[in-house]
């Protein structure tokens, strides 16, 4: 058993930290990062100046063969409305009779977070490393995003969704040999954050031996 994992093997031992995205020091952050819920994030929202701090933080993360295989692309206030546009165009596209409710939910999702950062995969191809790895780095890239965002003090939700998936919507932000890892929302907390279960350490973590 790895040395410290009883204290590790509660799935409520984040609740013994006192609370969620603690900057107090680097360490209690890693601790207790905590994602927000996108529709509970309100204004503020990171401003220019902060958006590039967050961009160059996501950008300082392993990427092997120095590709940078990833893009950024921050959808401003004033072209919500525009996407909302995609979004219906491109849902209708494959349900030509949509609900009320599915109209209205992809409206909300066009509408909510102050910020709005569109996360792209440009693999490099072709090129000696592997597409795989250069996924792996864009995803390492997400999430080095939300941490900057939240070591500014704000909150942030990384979520994909059918949208992710359409061509359309991909089309409308890159090119075909592109794909959308993910939209992620970024503004202040409007409700407190809540923790969510985790796994035991002894689920994703173990020791090696050498067979025979």
């Amino acid at each position: 058993m790895l040395m410290g994992s009883t204290l590790l093997q509660s799935r409520d031992a984040a609740s013994a930290w006192a609370m969620l995205n603690d900057l107090s020091t680097p360490l209690k952050f890693l601790q207790t990062r905590r994602s927000g819920r996108p529709r509970d994030l309100v204004s503020p929202g990171p401003d220019a100046s902060q958006l590039e701090t967050i961009f160059t933080i996501a950008g300082r993360i392993p990427d092997h063969g120095k590709l940078h295989p990833w893009r950024f692309v921050h959808v401003p206030a004033s072209a919500r409305g525009a996407f909302a546009a995609l979004l219906d165009r491109a849902y209708r596209q494959v349900n030509p009779e949509p609900g009320r409710l599915e109209i209205e939910a992809a409206e909300r999702f066009a509408h909510q977070a102050p910020s709005l950062v569109v996360v792209l995969s440009s693999p490099v191809t072709p090129h000696k490393i592997p597409v795989w790895e250069q996924e792996l780095s864009c995803g390492a890239a997400c999430l080095a995003l939300l941490a900057a965002a939240h070591s500014l003090g704000f909150a942030g939700g990384w979520v994909t969704g059918w949208a992710a998936y359409s061509d359309i919507v991909r089309d409308a932000f890159g090119s075909a040999d592109e794909r959308i890892a993910g939209f992620i929302f970024l503004g202040t907390a409007g409700l407190p954050l809540e923790e969510r279960p985790r796994p035991l350490l002894s689920e994703i973590a173990s020791e090696w031996f050498p067979k025979g």
